[in-house]
């Protein structure tokens, strides 16, 4: 059957044969307007990727990876990685975006868009069941909805979905969900891959997952101890089917082990065959890429990455509601030489935006250089002619993120910056990432420049800063042109937008950014179809062991 196409599709296609935008760029948004990935592939002169072969895959086996084993309660309300790339393979998503930041239906069967992007119609997958037996519908869809914009939940999701209230959520039928947005919304399919947008189900779920795990994922759990170890055991009712034509996952169990922080060990284990997998997740992987790219018991997959690590400050709180204090410490920040030492050049420099060169949307801006005069007399001006001490919270595991602060420091000297650099366990800083007034936080990799300024750089209906804005910076004319930009199609039309934007959070924002990273995944050779992802999720259900 014929594909609906969205009015807008072939706007999209006079300007790609035009060259105004990019293959990739031109495949990703067809899919956003609900074009499969076949036939955007096929518009775009692409042949679509053909399916593993049977006889090529083995069924069996136990994955062991290293991973960080958090405390896990409500999904919505996670805030890093980790915990994600273990409960992702218990329960799943509506759509998935892949390492090439196309998005594909996934508990979806397929959407679609109105011409003002405005309402968007959501078709959910028949016939697939959580592991508990009870069947996936709009039930449960609603419900997740709902909880992601309950403020009493808190979850990241209701700053994403600022277009969106509860009200506006449609029951159509018991395989249909109609969304009615308050704004036009491009990114709405992307959205719904958001790592803490898992679809709970809602007879059972009653606010913590480890005591209810019941979803529509490959596998279930069998123990779960925070600190140590997560073992998942395969399901055998999987509603996805592998090569073979028999259900998926390939893997009896999936072992993940907490070993800490340090990269040493990790290194040492997979070398000697006592790990498969290293899950660095949140964690730089800058050491073991660099002790294990030539080693050839191992593949190290690479991925460039929109993922950073964010110096942040708070504008509510003294001195940094002045933005000369702010502009000061930007100015500290000697990009060339952080990159060099403290992620081994292994990515771009950032300009202080949270907006990556590799989004679509980018406007090119000027790099702001190292410039410790100029600070200097910005904090007289501000009021500190003798200097300034402040404190900087950073994760200790993140050894990139403590080389940063350790240069930030040396460099600040000169301005009259004395740092004290508070360093913590990571798991204490994720405590109290939104709290502490000067940080360093490690922000994943988001596909569309719109998702990171809208989860962390704006405010909610009433004006106060959304769940993840941990600076609580929100400016009026940013915020306007992000709901501007969020409902512009044109890519020519958004990045000029985008140029306001980029401008705006450089000269008066809260946050430096000296660098975007690169990211690997590492596994020893007898692991099959692992694949790299920019933001090392980890996709599971068709890997297996030869």
């Amino acid at each position: 059957m014929k594909e609906k196409m969205h009015s807008a599709v072939k706007e999209l296609s006079s300007d790609f044969q035009k060259g105004r935008m990019t293959r990739r760029e031109f495949i990703r948004f067809t899919t956003l307007l609900g074009v499969s990935a076949a036939a955007a592939a096929q518009m775009a002169g692409l042949a679509f990727p053909g399916k593993v072969l049977a006889g090529s895959v083995k069924r069996g086996g136990t994955l062991k990876v290293a991973a960080p084993v958090h405390k896990v309660t409500h999904p919505a309300q996670f805030s890093w990685i980790s915990p994600t790339n273990q409960m992702r393979q218990v329960a799943e998503y509506l759509t998935y975006t892949d390492g090439d930041n196309i998005t594909h239906p996934y508990l979806l069967e397929n959407w679609q868009a109105s011409d003002d992007l405005k309402t968007w119609t959501l078709n959910l997958r028949q016939g697939i069941k959580h592991n508990n037996g009870d069947a996936f519908n709009a039930d449960d869809v609603v419900f997740t909805f709902t909880q992601w914009l309950n403020k009493d939940v808190g979850s990241s999701m209701k700053g994403m979905l600022s277009y969106l209230d509860a009200s506006g959520i449609e029951k159509v039928s018991d395989h249909q969900v109609r969304l009615h947005l308050k704004n036009p919304e491009i990114a709405v399919p992307e959205h719904l891959f958001h790592y803490p947008a898992m679809v709970l189900n809602h007879r059972t779920f009653e606010g913590d997952f480890i005591k209810a795990p019941h979803g529509t994922g490959p596998y279930t759990i069998e123990s779960y101890v925070e600190g140590e170890r997560c073992v998942l055991k395969r399901r055998n009712d999987y509603w996805k089917k592998g090569a073979d034509g028999n259900s998926l996952p390939y893997l009896d169990k999936i072992l993940f082990v907490d070993m800490g922080t340090e990269m040493g060990p990790m290194i040492s284990a997979i070398q000697a065959g006592e790990i498969d997998l290293l899950d660095f997740s949140d964690i730089g992987g800058t050491e073991a890429y660099q002790a294990l790219k030539d080693d050839a018991r191992v593949n190290v997959l690479a991925a460039t990455t929109n993922q950073t690590r964010i110096l942040r400050m708070r504008v509510d709180l003294k001195p940094w509601d002045d933005n000369r204090v702010r502009s000061a410490l930007k100015l500290c920040q000697h990009r060339e030489k952080i990159l060099a030492l403290a992620y081994f050049g292994q990515g771009m420099e950032g300009q202080d935006v949270h907006v990556s060169p590799k989004h679509p949307e980018y406007c090119p801006i000027e790099t702001p250089k190292y410039d410790p005069m100029k600070a200097k007399q910005l904090l007289t001006e501000a009021g500190y002619p003798n200097g300034l001490d402040v404190n900087l919270a950073v994760g200790s595991g993140w050894s990139e993120i403590v080389r940063y602060a350790e240069i930030l420091k040396q460099d600040a000297a000169p301005a009259g910056f004395r740092v004290n650099i508070q360093p913590m366990p990571n798991s204490q800083y994720w405590e109290k990432w939104t709290e502490v007034d000067l940080g360093i936080t490690t922000w994943a990799h988001r596909p569309v420049g719109t998702m990171v300024p809208s989860l962390a750089y704006v405010g909610d209906e009433n004006g106060k800063p959304v769940a993840w804005n941990e600076t609580r910076w929100v400016d009026k004319e940013y915020s306007e042109l992000l709901t501007q930009a969020n409902g512009t199609l044109d890519v020519e039309a958004r990045r000029k937008i985008f140029c306001k934007l980029e401008k705006i959070q450089q000269e008066r924002g809260s946050i430096g950014n000296a660098f975007w990273i690169n990211v690997w995944t590492i596994s020893r050779k007898p692991v099959q179809a692992v694949k790299a992802h920019p933001s090392l999720y980890l996709k599971l259900d068709e890997v297996w062991m030869s």
